[in-house]
């Protein structure tokens, strides 16, 4: 069949939503043209061509674009069979979006696809679209093969490392699925249920080999933990080395695993490693107990002192806004942001994010009662709550405002500005934001990051609703 791949957001990267299955649906005899809408129009003769279409949801961002996008599609094809895949998937279940024979699925996308696509073609009535979860192994079809990223464009439309001054072309780039781990907030969690896959090692290092002859000298683990099997990551990140000793390589690491392999650091920055991203969270321990993190505040402080000592730049995610914050937390998160020096490490928007509770979440199933007293209905599939406070809500707004306006602006000044909201809104904090009292890590504009600042959990900009290029 003639499939069109589509994506609207992969945090900045080349979407690996498109290069993945294209892959194996080429491999199986299928037609795919690729169109990343959050960089470039979908063209009019690929739309009249298409048979199907399938869009990449692999988070939040993504899923509320999606919706705009397949809306426009649909004034143009309102018959195309489209699927979703992704991990956000099942929080389109109780929406509208779905048709006969339209497919939802998240895990191992792959094989379901795959038998969507026969099921159109009336080789395999008894799969049609419905909504699945797939966590079994790939059949014999869709293993060892190489993302292929023919129809993206180029890297240089991408995010790219910044260091010192200087942007190097980046590639996003996947070593395993799913994660061990059962963090209640996680999306991956509510799909994978404590399970990961590992893509084998050498068709890794042929993707990394394509990116960088592609122009890439950074290349971003895309794995929701890089070191839920760390025999696997050292072995990449040895052959990665082995191969390519100039490219770097950031990664995303638990604080827990970040303290058990605490032996690993110092290899990894030999083999390339800038930094390293780490959901704190919060600094809350109660609200670390309730989103069964697995850490307490201070694991977060010794994560930090253990990757900084080993020359790796650490930049923690925050989830600041839940059912369980008051304004002495938020209060909180940004002393400690200030105490220990991250200012320069933390990303705007990290100061905005507000918890999700989509179809599936591990967090409603057993809600306790703050959570489920705070509980609003649902919209586009992902339950609403309210805070205790409505001024929290109030703040949690402000923030976003200000952060989607930070992209040009240094960290410090943007720190200094939601400091002021928060202590405007009744936090407990001082007429301006504290010195650090721990020992400096680098000069601020010296720290490794990547231009792309948006976050996976963020409400989409007005710039991207503006992107979406679908013809309608």
């Amino acid at each position: 069949m003639r499939v069109l791949l589509l994506s609207t957001y992969e945090l900045g990267h080349q979407p690996l939503g498109i290069a993945g299955p294209a892959a194996a649906l080429e491999a199986a005899g299928h037609e795919t043209r690729g169109f990343d809408l959050s960089v470039s129009d979908l063209a009019l003769d690929a739309l009249v061509w298409a048979e199907a279409a399938a869009i990449s949801i692999p988070m939040h961002t993504a899923t509320r674009l999606s919706r705009e996008a397949i809306a426009a599609l649909r004034l143009a094809r309102p018959e195309l069979p489209v699927a979703w895949h992704g991990l956000y998937a099942p929080v389109l279940s109780d929406g509208d979006l779905l048709r006969p024979p339209d497919l939802l699925v998240a895990g191992e996308v792959v094989p379901v696809l795959l038998a969507w696509l026969d099921s159109l073609q009336g080789e395999a009535p008894s799969s049609s679209g419905g909504v699945r979860i797939e966590l079994g192994r790939p059949r014999p079809a869709a293993r060892g093969l190489r993302p292929l990223r023919r129809d993206l464009p180029p890297l240089e439309r991408y995010a790219r490392l910044r260091l010192a001054g200087v942007e190097i072309v980046t590639a996003s780039v996947a070593a395993s699925t799913g994660c061990n781990h059962r963090c209640k907030h996680c999306p991956v969690a509510a799909v994978y249920r404590g399970r990961s896959r590992l893509i084998d090692a050498g068709v890794v290092l042929e993707d990394i080999a394509q990116v960088v002859a592609a122009g890439a000298g950074h290349v971003s683990f895309a794995d929701p933990d890089f070191l839920n099997r760390p025999g696997h990551a050292l072995e990449v990140a040895r052959r990665l080395h082995a191969e390519f000793p100039a490219v770097t390589f950031d990664a995303t690491v638990k604080v827990e695993h970040i303290i058990r392999h605490r032996q690993l650091w110092p290899e990894f920055r030999h083999l390339g490693l800038l930094f390293v991203v780490s959901a704190f969270e919060s600094v809350d321990d109660g609200i670390l107990d309730l989103l069964d993190k697995g850490h307490r505040a201070a694991d977060e402080a010794l994560a930090l002192a253990i990757v900084r000592a080993a020359g790796v730049e650490l930049r923690p995610s925050w989830l600041p806004f839940t059912p369980w914050t008051t304004l002495a937390s938020v209060a909180a998160l940004l002393e400690f942001v200030a105490d220990q020096d991250l200012v320069w490490s933390t990303d705007a928007v990290q100061y905005s994010i507000r918890l999700l509770l989509p179809n599936g979440s591990l967090l409603l199933e057993t809600p306790d009662a703050m959570l489920a007293g705070s509980l609003r209905g649902s919209v586009d599939g992902s339950a609403e709550w309210v805070a205790q406070d409505a001024g929290l809500d109030e703040l949690q707004a402000a923030i976003a405002a200000r952060a989607e306006l930070a992209a040009d602006e240094l960290p410090d000044v943007t720190f200094a500005a939601i400091w002021e909201l928060a202590r405007r809104a009744g936090a407990p904090l001082s007429a301006s934001p504290p010195a650090p009292r721990v020992s400096p890590w680098l000069p601020g504009p010296e720290r490794p990051r990547l231009t792309e600042s948006w976050f996976c959990c963020a409400e989409p900009t007005s710039a991207q609703r503006r992107r979406l290029g679908v013809p309608s």
